[in-house]
């Protein structure tokens, strides 16, 4: 099951439109107009525990930021992204401490940063910490089952899906909590039943989990 989800999680690039907005709206709003490019708020740290999406939102923010420019063309607005702050070492903390004075310069350099705690229990160089607390600081809150199961009901209806009704429950229960993988899971059951012609329901689950588990046995 653990290999299935991790290959489940290598096929699903994350973007800003496919993240579960849940309660964090606010947040979204803010991120959304950085990768447009406005300045208003140019510090932004993301802080939430193991499945809030905050390393979803980081690489969502690198993946969005300028292709570069091209002669003739006006500057473009630059935006970093760091994930998990709190695994930098002291060569790290440095250069990103660097980075920050560097934005201090240039109006155009958005950062966001994210880690598993507030900026102020970070262990990390105290300039380092006072600098990520000084922007907009946001706590992620992942979805509850109930969100999960909203958030994967309205994934199943905009694909034409029609799962049944025990389906979803059964993977809220049983397998990975990460909203992601629970998302590609239902897209690569609903390509398997569309190869098999059999209907989206707990059987069919059941007989694709227990063949993928026989081919990542066999590697």
């Amino acid at each position: 099951m653990s290999q299935l989800a991790l290959d489940l999680i290598a096929t699903v690039e994350p973007t800003l439109d496919n993240f579960v907005t849940g309660s964090n709206h606010e947040c979204l709003a803010c991120l959304r107009a950085l990768a447009a490019g406005e300045r208003r708020h140019r510090f932004v740290y993301l802080w939430g525990l193991p499945g809030s999406g905050r390393s979803h939102l980081a690489r969502a923010l690198a993946a969005a930021g300028p292709a570069g420019d091209h002669p003739g063309a006006e500057p473009q607005p630059a935006l970093e992204a760091v994930d998990d702050v709190q695994r930098l070492d002291a060569a790290g903390q440095a250069w990103l401490f660097g980075r920050f004075i560097a934005a201090a310069a240039d109006p155009r350099l958005a950062i966001v940063c994210t880690g598993d705690r507030p900026p102020l229990a970070l262990a990390l160089r105290e300039d380092l910490r006072t600098r990520l607390g000084a922007g907009l600081v946001f706590e992620l809150r992942a979805p509850d089952d109930a969100g999960r199961a909203q958030a994967l009901v309205r994934a199943a209806h905009e694909r034409g899906l029609q799962p049944a009704p025990d389906l979803i429950p059964w993977l809220l229960t049983h397998h990975a909590r990460d909203l992601r993988v629970l998302m590609s899971t239902l897209e690569a059951l609903d390509r398997h039943a569309l190869a098999r012609k059999r209907p989206l329901n707990l059987p069919l689950l059941r007989d694709w989990l227990a063949q993928a588990g026989g081919a990542a046995a066999g590697r």
